[in-house]
Parts: structure tokens; C-alpha cells; sequence
């Protein structure tokens, strides 16, 4: 966080270039005539957009003025998110490009800019059919169907400028060393003058626990805190007292200071792990229960109406008994995952997926992998990184080597730029390399009497049934790899679909009335809180989302049946089941 900066989120003028002219005619000079208004972040395809147009556009335009002011210092422009490929221009001259529909990138425009007002314009380019796209959920259709959704085009997350020094703070890594106490800090720096001086105060509710300074040699300078300078008997530490968790989200606080440039900051110190076939936070046995959250918005779809709309889901959820979520196919807005840091909340990070499979999408997945990790490195809320669900993408992952070498290269590449966290290699079914077995069943009926019920208890009962199942129809490992004792996962199931108002729509399974609703919940979790195996789940799912109806919660996140009920349900599992999962 800085002091100083500019928030360009508003009213642009916006064109769509359906015969791809615009950059013929010099629209990014500030030519042509822009013939409608958006509201930035929400895309086009959004009500709140005031655009509102469904049809698929696969070149758009935006163009605003903003004004600078001589003593402004350097001027960076950001970008959260453009779906999918941006070209930048300020007065006339491109800044930056990139490609990626789910992460951040910025230009220094100081060159670029002059004293008064300003024009900026975003040429942007997202082919709906291109299969190569890391896309996820986003429909290759004009209407979307099934579990595919409106798709969503341009800029769809905050664009703001920021003032910075001449030398100033690029970069921040913290990576926290639990068993040791310390909090590793790496800095990037744009430039060394001699002599710089790093500064830094940490501090803990308002106390200050360590401070110092550093040299920078480089433009990257790296070094570790001992945050208890061996004064603090060792135990308090390893209580809840410091620790973060959905329980206990503890964060300390850090501000770095680099001559005049002085950023703020948070870190949380916790530790994810697996052995003994579970999972530990904080060195301690940990039973995740979460629930699959699309991230949609009947008015907003990716962009979420406003910043306590994060907020809002995450409470519900905890209010239902959820101690996190597994953000599917894609990559939330920075703002989410603050809110999890600090509210307390265990977050899976999931990449959209592209149709197919080639060179062409392994490069787009990789470099898109390479940037989320970059962007969301420091968040204590995300312990699990899922590069691959149900094979999408790679849909012939059980047989074929060439796809398997990619899965694994995925996964071997995520844990070489991060180590804190578990990877679930391809959620879902087939999968080669992991940390975590995870599996998705939705066979269990519509009725606590059927076979198929009882087929679904007996599946989850106990690790030899659930390896020899056939999550999907699919084999639980692809061919060549085998269960080595990973923690095994529910990582999706239920999908109960009761619509108080009728709407049109489908799920997995139906309920016609609230207390047929709840029944249906209690004996799913019945079952999964009767096996011998399983070390957490994944519910789905958290809200509907346009046709898909089997979401706790209405798409305007109004719930269907008291939360406390959907609670008493949850807490069916009592810590002392950890002791029998582990024999």
C-alpha cells in the first residue's frame, strides 16, 4: 500500500471494432468516435457495466482522460485484470502489452505523460472461440448453458495510477518459517543508487517486534527476521496466539521504507503440510471443510459489485460452518483473498482452463501459472494451489505420456517457485502427480432409501473402496501412477438444487421444499462424515450462477434455508473423528 494514488475506475468511453478497423483509423491517437459509456472494472457483457450486451464482441475499446500534475514523480498505470489480450496507449504511443485474462500488469507511463490532461486508451482482443484461451467457465456460445457461463471481455478488475520516487519498492515476497520463528523478506528494487538503505518496522496488534535496516547491493536484496529475538518462550509462539488460521487470523503488520519511498504491508505466519496421509496447519492435524465458490455475480458476473460483496460471501460462508473455499476456475480479485487473510479463511487457488489441448495452450496455461503466483505469493489464506481440474485441457491425461509429462512439469514448476503450500495436481480424477487425492463424486441420489445412496456411503467409507471408485467414470490415478499415501479429499459433490422461486434451472440433485432441502444435506454429509479416509471436503456449491441452480446460497446470495441450519449440519463432525481418520 502507498499514500499516493489515483483511482481510474469510472466512466470510459467505449467502442466495440467488430471489423477490427480501430487501430487502421488511429482510435489509440484519440480518433475515431467512441458510441458508447462502460463503467470500468465491469465488462461489457455486465448489468453494471451499463452496457449490458451479451453478444459475443471479440475487439473492444476504451478511452478516458486523466490529468498530471508536473511535480507528480514517476507515474505507474495498473491494470488488475484484461480479459484476455491488452494493448495500452497514452497520448498516442503504446506503453504496454499483455496477454493473460486472469493477472495484473502495469507500464511506468512517466515518459508518456504531460503536465495537465492526459488521453489513455486499451485496445483489447479475446476471440471467444480461440480454444487455446485459459477461459474456465466462460461459454464459446452466445447464451450460456449448463455449467458454462456468460463469458466476460476487457477490463474487469481496477485500473488505477500510482506515484512513486525515482528509486522505488518493485517488489515484495514474504515467506514465513514457521518451525523457526522467522519471516524470510525478499525486495525488488527498480534501481540501486549507492548506498541504499532498506528500512523496515514490523509489528504485532500495534506492537513493534522487530525493526533494522539493510544495504542493498542489488536490485534485489533478500534477509530473515527472527520476529521473537529469542526472548519469547518458544510455546506462546506455537499457540494461537501468533499463528494465523481461519480460527485465529493473526497478521503482522510491515512498512519498508527505500529513501522516499515507504510502502505498508502484512504478513501471516502459518504453515501447510502433509503426512501420515493429513493435512497440518500449523504442525496440527486440520479437517478442511469448504465449499466450491465460482465467483459470479448476477449483476457484476466476474466483478463483484462492490468490496463488501468479498466480504459478505466469506462470512456467509463461515456463518454456514465452512472454514474456506475452493475458488473455481479462476483467479479472484486481490481484494477476496485481503478479506480471507483477514477474516480467516482457508482459500484453494485455481486457474481457468483452457478447451484444449497443445503447444499453444501449455504456453498460455504456464506463463498465466507463472503471473498468479507472482500476484498472490503472500496471502497466508491460500494453502492449496490446483493447476488442473478434471483433466480439462488435458483430456487424455489417464493414457497419453505427453499430456502426463505436462501435468507433472506443472506441478514440479508451481512447487519450484512455491514450497508453502499443497498442490492438488488434476482435482477431480487421473491424476500423476499431487499432494492431495482429491475426487469428485455426485452419485448419491435423491433419496436416503436408494441403493445409490447407500452405494455413495459405502464408496466414501473407507482409502480401499475410494481408490478402487471411479470418480466420472474416470480412474482415480492415470496409468502409470499410483496412490503413495496422499491425504485423500472430497473435493466436489452434492450440488442439492431447491429454488425458492421456481426459476428454471438444474442440478444435481433436486429437493422441492426447504425441509427436503436440508434432508438431503444431512444425509450427503452423513456419509461423508462416516468415512474412515477422508481428511476434508469441498461442497458444491456456495451460490447459484445464471442456470445453474444447486448453490446454498440464491445468485443474489440470499439463502434458501437458514444459515444456522445449514451450520448445525457442518458441525456433524466433531474433532475426535481426526483420531479415527488417522488410524
Amino acid at each position: 500500500m502507498r499514500k499516493n494514488w489515483q483511482n481510474l475506475n469510472g466512466t470510459w468511453e467505449f467502442a466495440f471494432d467488430d471489423d477490427q478497423s480501430g487501430r487502421r483509423k488511429a482510435w489509440y491517437r484519440g480518433e475515431g468516435s467512441f458510441d458508447q459509456k462502460i463503467i470500468v472494472p465491469f465488462a461489457y457483457q455486465t448489468k453494471l457495466s451499463g452496457v449490458d450486451d451479451q453478444t459475443p464482441h471479440d475487439h473492444v475499446w476504451y478511452r478516458r482522460r486523466f490529468n498530471v500534475k508536473s511535480e507528480a514523480g514517476q507515474l505507474l498505470l495498473h491494470f488488475g485484470a484484461v480479459d484476455y489480450q491488452a494493448s495500452v496507449f497514452v497520448n498516442g504511443q503504446m506503453v504496454v502489452q499483455h496477454i493473460g485474462g486472469e493477472t495484473p500488469f502495469s507500464a511506468d507511463i512517466t515518459d508518456f505523460v504531460e503536465n495537465g490532461e492526459n488521453l489513455l486508451v486499451v485496445q483489447v482482443d479475446d476471440p471467444h472461440r480461440d480454444e487455446t484461451i485459459p477461459r474456465g467457465k466462460q461459454i464459446w456460445e452466445n447464451q450460456s448453458t449448463g455449467i458454462w457461463y456468460t463469458n466476460t471481455t476487457g477490463i474487469w478488475q481496477t485500473v488505477w495510477i500510482e506515484t512513486v520516487p525515482a528509486t522505488y519498492i518493485q517488489n515484495l515476497k514474504f515467506t514465513p518459517d514457521f518451525d523457526r520463528g522467522a519471516i524470510d523478506i525478499q525486495l525488488a528494487l527498480n534501481q540501486v543508487p549507492e548506498n541504499t538503505q532498506i528500512s523496515y518496522q514490523i509489528s504485532f496488534k500495534d506492537q513493534l517486534v522487530a525493526s533494522g535496516v539493510k544495504t542493498a547491493t542489488t536490485s534485489l536484496t533478500e534477509w530473515s527476521v527472527d520476529l521473537f529475538q529469542e526472548q519469547i518462550f518458544r510455546t506462546s509462539y506455537h499457540g494461537a496466539g501468533w499463528t494465523w488460521s481461519p480460527e485465529n487470523p493473526n497478521l503482522f503488520d510491515i512498512q519498508l521504507t527505500v529513501g522516499d519511498d515507504t510502502v505498508g504491508s502484512y504478513f501471516g505466519m502459518r504453515k501447510v503440510s502433509a503426512a501420515n496421509g493429513m493435512i497440518y496447519l500449523n504442525d496440527h492435524p486440520y479437517y478442511q471443510k469448504l465449499v466450491l465458490d465460482q465467483g459470479y455475480w448476477p449483476e457484476g458476473l466476474l466483478t463483484a459489485p462492490t468490496d463488501q460483496a468479498y466480504k459478505d460471501d466469506i462470512e456467509l460462508s463461515k456463518k454456514m460452518g465452512f472454514n474456506g473455499c475452493r475458488k473455481h476456475q479462476k483467479v479472484e480479485d486481490p481484494r477476496f483473498l485481503y478479506w480471507a487473510d483477514h477474516l480467516g479463511y482457508l482459500v484453494w487457488g485455481e486457474c481457468a482452463a483452457a478447451p484444449i489441448y497443445n503447444a499453444h495452450a501449455v504456453r498460455r496455461l504456464t506463463h498465466e501459472w507463472d503471473e498468479i503466483i507472482d500476484r498472490d505469493y503472500n496471502h497466508p489464506s491460500i494453502v492449496t494451489w490446483t493447476p488442473l481440474n478434471e483433466s480439462w485441457g488435458v483430456p487424455k491425461l489417464q493414457f497419453d505420456r505427453q499430456q502426463q509429462h505436462f501435468a507433472q512439469a506443472l506441478y514440479h514448476y508451481i512447487h519450484s517457485l512455491d514450497e508453502t503450500r499443497l498442490i492438488s495436481g488434476d482435482d477431480g480424477w487421473s491424476q500423476v502427480e499431487t499432494d492431495i487425492c482429491a475426487f469428485h463424486d455426485y452419485g448419491h441420489g435423491s433419496d436416503s432409501e436408494t441403493q445409490q445412496q447407500a452405494a455413495f456411503s459405502e464408496r466414501l467409507s473407507d482409502t480401499q473402496h475410494i481408490l478402487v471408485s471411479s470418480p466420472g467414470g474416470k480412474q482415480m490415478f492415470a496409468d502409470g501412477f499410483s496412490w503413495s499415501g496422499q491425504p485423500i479429499m472430497l473435493t466436489e459433490f452434492g450440488g442439492v438444487s431447491y429454488e425458492p422461486e421456481q426459476r428454471e434451472g438444474w442440478g444435481y440433485t433436486t429437493a422441492a421444499t426447504p425441509a427436503e432441502y436440508l434432508a438431503d444435506l444431512q444425509r450427503i454429509f452423513a456419509a461423508v462424515y462416516g468415512s474412515r479416509a477422508l481428511w476434508g471436503f469441498c461442497y458444491t456449491q456456495l451460490t447459484d450462477v445464471e442456470q445453474e441452480q444447486n448453490g446454498l446460497l440464491q445468485y443474489d446470495r440470499s439463502p434458501k434455508v437458514p444459515v444456522d441450519k445449514v451450520k448445525q449440519i457442518l458441525d456433524g463432525y466433531h474433532p475426535d473423528a481426526v483420531a479415527e481418520v488417522a488410524k
